[in-house]
C-alpha cells in the first residue's frame, strides 16, 4: 500500500512540475539584433512574460539564423519553431492575397496604404486563420527602392542592371516579367555576398533595411521612386496558439497588436531618418517621379496584377476591391481640397 501511495505521489509531482513549466514561443526573424524590428519585438516579449507572470516566454532566432523565410515556414510546420516576424515573401506563403497591399506602384503615400489596409484586414486575418496561422500583428518594412552600383535614371535603365529577385517570390517575379527585366533569383541570405562578388549590382529594399543589412555599402545609388510598400506580419502557428490557455491567447493577440502598431510607427520614422543617414554616407538619389511617365508604371502595375491573378496568387477580385477602396480614398481627398 505504501508503495502505491509513493508511486501516486511521484506521478502527481511530475504532473505538477510539467504544469508549472512555462510555454516557450520559439520566434524567428530576418531582422538583425539591434534593429528597430528586433528591439520592439524583444520589448513585446518582455511585456508578455511580465503580464503572464512567466507562464509564456519567447526564445528568439534573429538575423536569419533560422534561414530564409521559406526555411522558417518549413521549421514552423515541423514544430521546430512556432512563429516569426515575416515580410511579404513569407506572408505570401501563408496567405498570398494579403500581398495585394504590395502590388507595384499601387500606392503614393502611407495615408493611402492605411486606408486600403483597414478595408482589407478582416479578410486577411480570416485568411491566415483558415491556413493554420494566427496573425498577431501587422506592420511593414516600408516603401522599397532600388539600390544600385551605377545610377538609374529611367525604367529602361533597370533593364541594364543585374537585379536581385528574392528567390521563389511570385510577386517580384510578376513585377520583373511586367517590366521586361531578367533578374537574378537568390535567397536573401546570399545578397550581401553576391553584391560583393558582382553577381548582382542592384537590390530592392527599404532605406532602413538597406542600412540594417549593410547593402547600401555596395550600392552608392538609390531611386527616389518607390517600387511598392513592403508589408510585414507577426505570425504564430495555430497549433501552438490553440494549445495555449485562453488567457494567454488573449494576451498574445492584444500585445502582438500593440507591438505591431508601434512597429508601424517606428519603422516609418526610421525609414525617414534612414534617408538622411544614406545621404550622409554619400548615397546619391536618382529617378524622381518627374522622370517617369505615370502611364508606364500603371501599365506595369496592371500587367503584374493580371499575371498574379492568372496564377491565383492574388485573385482578380481581391485586386479589384483594393483598387476600389483606393479610388474611394482618393475621391474623398480630392473633395477636401
Amino acid at each position: 500500500m505504501i508503495r502505491k501511495w509513493a508511486f501516486f505521489l511521484m506521478l502527481l509531482c511530475a504532473f505538477t512540475a510539467r504544469a508549472d513549466e512555462p510555454y516557450v514561443l520559439k520566434f524567428a526573424t530576418l531582422a538583425p539584433a539591434g534593429s528597430t524590428w528586433m528591439n520592439v519585438i524583444a520589448e513585446w516579449a518582455g511585456k508578455v512574460e511580465k503580464e503572464s507572470r512567466g507562464r509564456l516566454k519567447f526564445k528568439f532566432y534573429p538575423g536569419g539564423v533560422s534561414g530564409d523565410e521559406p526555411d522558417m515556414l518549413r521549421k514552423i510546420r515541423f514544430g521546430q519553431i512556432h512563429g516569426a516576424a515575416m515580410t511579404g515573401h513569407g506572408i505570401g506563403s501563408v496567405y498570398s492575397p494579403a500581398r495585394v497591399l504590395e502590388i507595384p506602384f499601387l500606392f503614393r503615400n502611407y495615408e493611402e496604404v492605411d486606408y486600403v489596409r483597414a478595408q482589407m484586414m478582416p479578410e486577411i486575418r480570416a485568411g491566415f486563420r483558415k491556413n493554420d496561422y494566427e496573425l498577431l500583428g501587422w506592420m511593414e518594412v516600408g516603401f522599397v527602392r532600388f539600390f544600385s552600383r551605377t545610377p538609374i535614371h529611367s525604367m529602361d535603365d533597370l533593364k541594364k542592371h543585374r537585379i536581385w529577385q528574392w528567390q521563389g517570390d511570385p510577386l517580384s517575379a510578376a513585377f520583373f516579367t511586367a517590366s521586361n527585366i531578367a533578374p537574378v533569383p537568390l535567397p536573401i541570405t546570399e545578397v550581401f555576398t553576391s553584391l560583393s562578388t558582382g553577381l548582382i549590382d542592384t537590390v530592392i529594399a527599404p532605406p532602413l533595411g538597406a542600412i540594417a543589412l549593410q547593402w547600401f555599402t555596395k550600392t552608392p545609388y538609390m531611386t527616389e521612386v518607390p517600387m511598392a510598400d513592403g508589408i510585414g506580419g507577426l505570425v504564430v502557428s495555430s497549433k501552438f496558439f490553440n494549445h495555449l490557455p485562453k488567457d494567454l491567447q488573449e494576451l498574445l493577440l492584444r500585445t502582438g497588436n500593440e507591438a505591431s502598431e508601434k512597429l508601424l510607427i517606428e519603422t516609418r520614422k526610421d525609414n525617414e531618418k534612414s534617408l538622411g543617414v544614406l545621404k550622409q554616407n554619400g548615397i546619391t538619389f536618382t529617378l524622381e517621379w518627374k522622370d517617369i511617365k505615370e502611364a508606364d508604371v500603371i501599365s506595369i502595375r496592371d500587367r503584374a496584377a493580371a499575371d498574379l491573378a492568372k496564377s491565383g496568387y492574388i485573385p482578380a477580385e481581391v485586386y479589384d476591391r483594393a483598387r476600389k477602396a483606393l479610388g474611394e480614398y482618393r475621391e474623398k481627398k480630392a473633395k477636401q481640397r
